[in-house]
């Protein structure tokens, strides 16, 4: 016999003995109860599945034949419903084979009858042992988990990213068959922002909505919501198309306020959620809840920012009946230029923006933008100065820094005879040759004060002249290839194309 240290309470291994005969039962309990295991014992398969409803246990070690449920029935049971929980089976020598199968059917071990007691405390404590590392494992490879997550929330402004995030841990780190997120509308209501199913090659079908009213009391008393089985159901409105084996909800917070929350549900049979995991999701979740606020912060910077432009554009769009909607033509054919280009998204955006305020200069040009005939000497050199003042008002605008290269570069030209720096070639930075094109080819199909629009074969055909001399050659091929394609896409939408 193996002399051991009991353990606290808290710590004690638990290990549920099943066998028919009462003498190897009570002896295997003492032995183990002396070893320091909190022992439990059934005399069957059947009330060995009681025992276990009751309570988790670390290891069964159970006898193969046995009256109402054998060994290997239990043993599929544990495998389905208790999937963390080791099995050892017990036999005689003329069931080896039987015993082997059942290894590879899931169970750890086998121990031969007649046994000794050493021999089972051996096969149990290695067993125990490789439980043990596999959870600290599996706490680690959570850990890093966190980590990375956390990480990647932090560093995002995208609401949309965020979410997707979360929603990836929870499926794949967690294993949650569901994941919701729940967002408050700034007006005391909540909406369902995510609802999404783990996949598994069967066909989507609902998670089921959460009840917003019971979810908000319950987060509201401040209690864990971790509820095993189909006491679930309380928190959905739209039950769940799937039995609920595990459900936990977290409280999204920011300065105690409550913004929303997490949920995650489990219909995989013995996927029970852990109170490890649920702390592991709550932390995720109160980094969650600082990231949409930041995210929430920044989309409404953005929609200043497009304000601020959009406004910027208008101004000078006022200034000149004729020019009307030039700023936001010129936008549009820029950022189909630099997407037909290859440019990134972020970059598109960028030229988006700076044509939409390239003439913005305009505001501090002394002289009739109206007046017909050709400019005097004197005014065009005043409407030279247009790029520069453009400049200098953005200038003190810090988050306009990237759109100034294209409002103050843009009548610059390739042959490095522009204005107002006079570059060359590639030194003229790319969203201004990019917005040269754009400008031109709508100031050509425009009407003005002092000529009709021309048409657009008339202004093809000039851009096509002027490349390598005013344009880019690049940007003006390209433009010229893509243009006719997109008058029609355009035509076909019901959108008004200059002729």
């Amino acid at each position: 016999m193996i002399s051991g240290v009991s353990l606290p309470p808290a710590e004690q291994p638990r290990v549920l003995v099943v066998d028919d005969e009462k003498f190897i039962r009570d002896i295997l309990a003492d032995f183990l109860t002396m070893e320091g295991y909190l022992v439990r014992t059934a005399d069957d398969g059947q009330r060995a599945v009681e025992e276990l409803s009751r309570g988790e246990f670390n290891l069964v070690l159970s006898d193969l034949k046995m009256p109402r449920m054998g060994g290997l029935e239990l043993l599929q049971h544990i495998s389905r419903h208790h999937p963390d929980t080791l099995t050892v089976i017990m036999t005689g020598f003329g069931t080896v084979e039987t015993a082997i199968d059942a290894m590879k059917r899931g169970a750890y071990d086998y121990i031969l009858k007649p046994f000794k007691v050493d021999e089972i405390v051996h096969v149990i404590q290695r067993g125990l042992d490789k439980q043990r590392l596999a959870a600290e494992n599996l706490r680690l490879r959570e850990a890093l988990s966190l980590y990375k997550v956390s990480e990647a929330i932090t560093h995002s402004l995208s609401l949309d990213e965020v979410v997707a995030t979360v929603a990836e841990n929870a499926l794949t780190e967690i294993r949650a068959d569901a994941v919701m997120m729940w967002l408050d509308d700034g007006e005391g209501n909540y909406f369902e922002r995510l609802s999404e199913i783990r996949s598994s090659g069967t066909p989507s079908r609902s998670c089921g909505t959460l009840a917003p009213l019971v979810v908000q009391e319950r987060l509201s008393q401040g209690q864990p919501v971790i509820i095993h089985g189909s006491d679930g159901l309380k928190l959905f409105d739209a039950h769940p198309q799937y039995s609920l084996v595990s459900t936990a909800i977290v409280p999204l917070r920011v300065r105690a306020k409550l913004i929303g929350w997490i949920g995650i549900a489990s219909w995989t049979e013995g996927h029970r959620f852990t109170e490890g995991q649920r702390k592991l999701l709550s932390i995720v979740a109160s980094r969650t809840a600082a990231a949409i606020e930041n995210a929430r912060l920044y989309e409404d910077l953005q929609a200043t920012f497009q304000q601020t432009i959009k406004s910027l554009a208008n101004t000078i769009d006022k200034l000149d009946r004729y020019t009307a909607g030039h700023s936001e033509r010129v936008a549009l054919y820029a950022s189909r230029l630099a997407r037909w280009m290859g440019l990134s998204e972020a970059d598109i955006e960028i030229v988006r923006q700076a044509a939409l305020m390239h003439d913005i200069g305009k505001i501090g040009c002394v002289l009739n933008l109206n007046k017909p005939g050709k400019l005097t000497a004197g005014e065009y050199e005043d409407f030279q100065k247009h790029p520069t003042y453009g400049k200098e008002i953005l200038d003190p605008i810090q988050f306009l820094t990237p759109v100034i290269p294209g409002v103050f570069l843009h009548h610059e030209r390739w042959d490095g005879r522009g204005y107002p720096l006079g570059l060359k070639g590639t030194k003229i930075p790319l969203i201004a040759r990019i917005i040269s094109v754009a400008d031109t080819y709508d100031a050509m199909t425009s009407d003005r004060a002092y000529r009709k629009a021309l048409p657009h074969e008339v202004t093809v055909d000039e851009i096509e002249r002027c490349s390598k001399s005013q344009f880019d050659p690049d940007a003006a091929g390209v433009f010229l290839e893509k243009i006719d394609a997109f008058r029609e896409e355009e035509r076909a939408a019901g959108k008004d194309i200059p002729e």
